[in-house]
């Protein structure tokens, strides 16, 4: 596999984390306003287009900023370059596992920045590793995660009343290891695959029409064979197992994130980011367009402000319980286009958003 030629940022990227991020504020508000399955069949089809799936793209794009970050000691393979990107990936896992656990603190349950901090922990041990050897670990971590979840009980920590919603445990050592690795919202089995995808993706030279073409066409087939296997093996099962089971071991939803679930998500993550790379190369220089790259640009600041703003919004105006799909999605775009006009006036004085500042002033 070739490195690519281009080393600086690629805005392509940026823009899919517009994307991504857009998607996980509607998975979010939606789950916090307990809007979920209270609306017409085909919202419930188009919200849980994304489940899941934000959440992975925004993982596969930061193992390929990572990827980006290290080209340089990866090519030169300089001992003391190589060590000085080990240190700043440490730096930056620090900086997002405890922002995380402080957004944790502050109630937001549902956090991915503490996972993003050991995802970075073990990517900086990867620096120079061979593909070879990252899909031989993706592939180890895919298969042990799906035998810890049949042999073991995926819903232990979880509130019986609110499963999925309240870890009883976490601030425990045992609780918190078991949510960090087996059952928690993005554990490492088998999440870290998203982002080895990402580092494995971030060596392409994904700006090539002919790369690009391949990886976008593959990714599709995959995607669909994948979602029709799904909906055999549950449909065929029903003669050994009950429907739950059945669901268990072959839906393609995050919850269990099984074998099914990784594949059609990796796939699912490559077309955004291909068909996002192909649409600013197509239409640069158009406002929306730059608009939304710079929104992606300040993903992690937007990532916490929907946190506090947001969620301090809705419950200044009690909207927290009992709300419907289409409160949720109008408050979603509504929180979105405000995110897009705040990432534009912002970057015409600073080149990074606040967070991202603080994080580099503190990790760099």
């Amino acid at each position: 596999m070739t490195e690519p030629l281009q080393s600086k940022r690629i805005e392509g990227l940026d823009f899919a984390r517009a994307l991504a991020m857009f998607g996980m504020l509607i998975v979010n508000f939606k789950i916090i306003m307990g809007a979920a399955g209270r609306g017409p069949d085909w919202l419930l089809w188009f919200t849980g287009l994304f489940d899941g799936r934000a959440s992975a793209t925004f993982v596969t794009l930061a193992g390929i900023g990572v990827a980006l970050m290290t080209r340089k000691a990866r090519i030169s393979g300089e001992l003391s370059t190589i060590k000085e990107n080990k240190m700043k990936l440490w730096k930056r896992s620090a900086f997002l596992f405890i922002l995380g656990l402080l957004l944790y603190v502050a109630d937001w349950t549902g956090d991915i920045l503490h996972y993003y901090g050991v995802y970075m922990l073990m990517a900086s041990f990867l620096i120079v590793a061979s593909t070879k050897l990252m899909i031989i670990l993706s592939s180890l971590f895919l298969i042990t995660s799906q035998a810890l979840q049949v042999t073991m009980n995926y819903l232990k920590g979880w509130h019986p009343e609110q499963p999925f919603m309240e870890y009883l445990d976490f601030w425990t050592i045992e609780g918190f290891l078991r949510n960090l690795l087996f059952n928690g919202y993005h554990p490492l089995f088998p999440w870290l695959c998203f982002f080895l995808l990402g580092m494995i993706l971030g060596r392409l030279d994904i700006m090539k029409k002919a790369v690009g073409n391949k990886m976008f066409f593959i990714s599709i087939i995959l995607l669909i064979t994948i979602e029709v296997l799904s909906k055999l093996l549950m449909r065929l099962s029903l003669s050994v197992l009950d429907v739950k089971s059945g669901e268990f071991l072959f839906q393609t939803g995050p919850i269990p994130p099984n074998i099914l679930y990784i594949l059609s998500n990796s796939a699912s993550s490559i077309i955004v980011i291909v068909a996002s790379v192909y649409i600013v190369e197509r239409f640069a220089g158009q406002w929306l367009i730059k608009s939304l790259i710079q929104t992606g640009q300040l993903t992690l600041t937007h990532y916490v402000s929907h946190v506090f703003i947001g969620v301090g919004i809705l419950a200044l105006f009690n909207r927290l319980e009992n709300q419907t799909l289409a409160f949720s999605l109008v408050f979603t775009i509504l929180f979105f286009v405000a995110s897009i006009f705040f990432s534009v006036l912002w970057s015409k004085k600073y080149k990074r958003g606040p967070i991202e500042w603080v994080m580099r002033k503190m990790t760099d």
